[in-house]
């Protein structure tokens, strides 16, 4: 019997072995550590650590249990264990694998020969040569796993908590998403502190006054870029706070620019030099996980998590190798195959003369598996596959065969030309105008592929091409135009999820396999939203960190964070022992470590991850002694800028969200006043003045007047469900107060006394039904204006309507064929392009819970905090419909069913016994060796 993660798999991997294997699949995970106390076996709820589920005392044993959703998955592995005479565990290849092939091998206990079966790719010819070449289980590799899963725990177990009492409950803390959390909030407050500065510039549109080539273009554009030998000063000549970094560059202001511009029109100019030399560029290597989830943010706008799961089902299906990896390495089977395909589409003109092999230090060893691929010892093509594949397997796997076959092949070659010239203005200023070019003359491998540049980083593709006149130094030039420019520094990109994952791999924090799940889990815990495709910071996630840097420095400092990386890599290769390093970690140097103020222990730089926590007295330590000394209001307020008064403007974090405040005075008592904070808006974007229309905006309500039938107060209030006016009814009346929401054209601030009683007279009755006697009303309800009678509603195709229908229009509505759907009362909210998964149109709907997109199918998805209907892109619908769908496993145009499961067969025929597997075994709580 062979066990494999996931039924996809499992099917695919059946039709390759034949009549002698059964093929199993575990579906992930079959045991954990308990999530929470309901999951502890009653035998060890009373014991001090079971709340970890990591038995602290002896050796840090975990206790692992098997969760309720795969206990009939053990059932049935066991029952086919009884079948068959060997069992093969072929989960991953990666240590994360290797870890659940050992799970699998200590809870179903089996009493055959037992063998570790590993590929990297799922096609025929590699599952045949796994089987024929099994091995023994990675015991360091389990370990490395094990020590990662035990540090998470006791990581989180312990400092979350501090979280849930200082800043709010359902927070988390992470060895890894803490910190890239942090990167986030980092740039937010770059963000919040820079100063932009203003400067001035001239562009020129020139003229060569020499015709030399037919095939050049004789106009070209440059750039005023010294006058009198002092260099005009750019952006980048520009710090944070919008000083100039040196006295050594001139800075034009408008008048400057303007003057100076007038003064060079009609002036001769002069070529005074010309830099010209050869352009190469290499092909780039072919993926690993990192810069595949980096490309397919940036080419295919595609989410890390969604780049993941889409090159999951191209790897169980066969297409592609496997897709967690740290290697830029190709098999020489691969490379023939790149090769060989290269020289077929492109010519051997574009091969590259020797194969090229792509190395790159690789912290682990046991992770450097092949690059990801297109699977198989000759690849299919893009149009090969097109037939098969949906739409974003199709546009992911056309992304690896590109980037593999270019690998291949030659580089791109050509030129640069950098040109200076130099012209007198007439008031004796003598100014410097620079321009390049760059021409290709040999493609290369950018026939194939042109990696994408990060939009933030504002650099130019490597096909970009700007050819010049063919100019030589002495050659004259005239000005067609000088346009003075005003230009200002911007701050610092927010992150996009490639840019994060770029940045994470650079400073060494966390794995390339984990980078999807860490940016979904920082999302998903609230620490972080999206506005297009920006990660943007939520003020919690500020409180948070703020918290972690004042008194749990060391746990979200980079390098310490990276370093431990390298210990759990030495766990993994043998050279640490792990008890020694966890005990360590949590209990100190014999548990009694000293901390300094801020959570460090003395000297943090370089002394390794082991000692400096045992200088800080371990983990429980730091969070035990810190715990009672912080300020929870402390932490919670984040003070932004002082009014016009001088008094602090501050955001605080309360147990329901961030709110505005501040001190003022009233009647010579000083009192708080507070303001709720926009759910969508920016910590960047908050400034003084949004922050007095927020003070100015009454947290009771706006009074709007009286209504003069009831004499009871009308306010206009801003509610969890958008603006709204209500009543205010005497203390103790016992009918609920009359509510209206506010239409689309209406807002708080210009809402009337008449336009709300307008609102509070719905539902209005339009008249009888002479034909039924029933009354007809015009209401406003969740889907919008509608009229109804009896049990029948009819809508209505503007709010305005509610207060003008007629008795008559309203009979003619219903004098109508009834329309059934919500999509036939209302129209869609945005149309947009195709869904690459489904084929269909995306149209963007206003739905009971706010809007959502939908693909005509049925699968439909919520807009996310910060995606607004009006800028909502194609790529963005798509990922929202994609996420949903994986959420809910299911494929566009396929019906929900059953997975069938095929009856365990006996093998016909015994293979030799195994070699004797070293593995821990029981139930995770005791090592030793298995019977195999």
């Amino acid at each position: 019997m062979v066990i494999v993660e996931s039924p996809a798999k499992a099917r695919k991997i059946a039709d390759y072995l034949g009549s002698r294997y059964i093929v199993e699949s575990s579906r992930g995970h079959i045991r954990d550590l308990p999530r929470g106390a309901a999951d502890v076996p009653a035998k060890y709820k009373g014991e001090s650590w079971a709340r970890l589920g990591v038995d602290v005392d002896h050796s840090f044993e975990p206790l692992y249990v098997v969760s309720a959703d795969k206990k009939s998955t053990v059932s049935e592995l066991k029952e086919a264990l009884k079948e068959v005479d060997e069992l093969y565990l072929a989960t991953d290849g990666d240590r994360e694998g290797e870890a659940i092939a050992w799970h699998l091998l200590e809870t179903l206990k089996p009493k055959v020969p037992v063998r570790r079966m590993v590929f990297h790719e799922i096609t025929e010819s590699a599952i045949q040569a796994a089987a024929a070449n099994p091995r023994d289980l990675d015991q360091d590799l389990v370990d490395a796993q094990e020590t990662r899963r035990i540090l998470d725990r006791l990581y989180g177990y312990e400092v979350s908590p501090v979280l849930w009492k200082k800043v709010m409950p359902k927070l988390s803390a992470g060895r890894v998403q803490s910190v890239a959390t942090r990167v986030i909030v980092e740039r937010e407050r770059e963000r919040m502190a820079f100063v932009s500065a203003g400067y001035w510039g001239i562009d020129a549109q020139l003229r060569a006054t020499e015709k030399k080539d037919d095939q050049a273009p004789r106009n070209f554009k440059a750039a005023l870029t010294t006058i009198d030998g002092a260099r005009v000063a750019t952006g980048r000549d520009f710090d944070s706070r919008g000083q100039l970094k040196s006295d050594d560059v001139r800075r034009l202001d408008e008048g400057d620019a303007r003057r100076l511009a007038e003064a060079l029109a009609d002036r001769e100019y002069t070529v005074s030099s010309v830099e010209e030399k050869p352009y190469t560029r290499k092909p780039y290597a072919p993926f690993m996980t990192s810069t595949l989830q980096q490309e397919g943010g940036r080419k295919l706008r595609f989410s890390a998590e969604r780049t993941m799961r889409t090159a999951q089902r191209l790897y169980e299906n066969g297409y592609i190798t496997y897709m967690r990896t740290d290697s830029t390495t190709l098999s020489e089977t691969a490379i023939n195959a790149a090769r060989n395909q290269a020289r077929d589409l492109y010519g051997d003109e574009n091969v590259a003369e020797k194969p090229r092999q792509y190395t790159r230090k690789v912290k682990n060893a046991q992770e450097a598996h092949e690059a990801i691929r297109p699977a198989g010892e000759s690849f299919r093509t893009p149009g090969q596959v097109a037939n098969e594949l949906s739409g974003d397997e199709f546009r992911l796997y056309e992304l690896v065969w590109q980037r593999t076959i270019a690998s291949q092949m030659r580089d791109a070659r050509g030129t640069t030309m950098s040109v200076r010239i130099t012209g007198t203005a007439a008031t004796g200023e003598e100014c410097t105008f620079s321009t390049s070019g760059r021409t290709i003359t040999f493609p290369g491998f950018l026939r194939a592929y042109v990696e994408t540049v990060d939009e933030e980083a504002g650099g130019e593709a490597d096909d970009a091409e700007s050819r010049l006149p063919r100019l030589a130094e002495g050659d004259g030039c005239a000005a067609e135009s000088l346009d003075p420019e005003g230009h200002s520094t911007n701050p610092p990109a927010r992150y996009t999820e490639a840019s994060l994952v770029k940045t994470l791999e650079e400073r060494g924090i966390g794995r390339p396999s984990t980078y999807a799940s860490i940016i979904n889990t920082i999302q998903e815990r609230g620490y972080v939203w999206k506005k297009g495709s920006a990660l943007v910071p939520s003020w919690i996630a500020f409180a948070v960190i703020g918290l972690m840097e004042m008194h749990f420095g060391r746990l979200v400092d980079y390098d310490f964070t990276a370093s431990l990386e390298d210990e759990l890599d030495a766990i993994a290769a043998g050279n640490t022992r792990r008890e020694t390093w966890l005990s360590h970690f949590y209990f100190g140097a014999n548990g009694n470590g000293t901390v300094n103020g801020n959570g460090h222990g003395a000297d943090s730089g370089a002394q390794g991850v082991e000692a400096a926590m045992s200088q800080a007295g371990g983990l429980k330590k730091l969070v035990g002694d810190k715990l009672e000394g912080i300020d929870a209001r402390q932490v919670n307020s984040l003070r932004m800028f002082a009014d016009s008064e001088g008094r602090d403007v501050v955001v605080r974090v309360g147990r329901y969200g961030p709110y505005l405040e501040r001190t003022i005075t009233e009647d010579g008592e000083e009192k708080s006043q507070r303001a709720n904070l926009p759910d969508d808006l920016p910590p960047d974007e908050l400034d003084l003045a949004l922050a007095e229309e927020l003070f100015s905006t009454p947290q009771e309500g706006r009074s709007l007047g009286t209504d003069p039938t009831t004499g009871h107060e009308i306010l206009a209030k801003e509610g969890r469900y958008g603006p709204y006016v209500t009543e205010v009814l005497p203390e103790g009346a016992k009918e609920k107060p009359r509510t209206g929401s506010l239409f689309a054209s209406m807002t708080l601030s210009e809402i009337t006394i008449d336009d709300a009683l307008k609102l509070l007279s719905l539902p209005r009755v339009v008249g009888t039904d002479p034909e039924s006697g029933e009354e007809i009303t015009a209401q406003n309800g969740r889907y919008g204006p509608y009229l109804k009678k009896g049990k029948d509603s009819r809508s209505l195709d503007s709010e305005e309507k509610l207060f003008t229908v007629t008795l008559e229009e309203a009979q003619k509505l219903y004098a109508q064929p009834k329309q059934r759907g919500r999509a036939a009362a209302k129209p869609p909210l945005k149309e947009l392009g195709t869904d690459p998964a489904s084929g269909n149109q995306m149209v963007v709907k206003d739905g009971r819970f706010g809007p959502y997109v939908t693909d005509g199918e049925g699968v439909n998805a919520s807009l996310r905090k910060g995606d607004a209907v009006e800028s909502l892109t194609d790529e963005r619908a798509a990922e929202l419909l994609a996420e949903k769908r994986a959420k809910d496993g299911t494929k566009p145009g396929a019906k929900k069913t059953a997975a069938r499961k095929a009856p365990a067969k006996k093998a016909p025929a015994k293979k030799a016994p195994a070699k004797k597997a070293t593995a821990k075994t029981g139930t995770g709580t005791k090592r030793g060796t298995p019977t195999t």
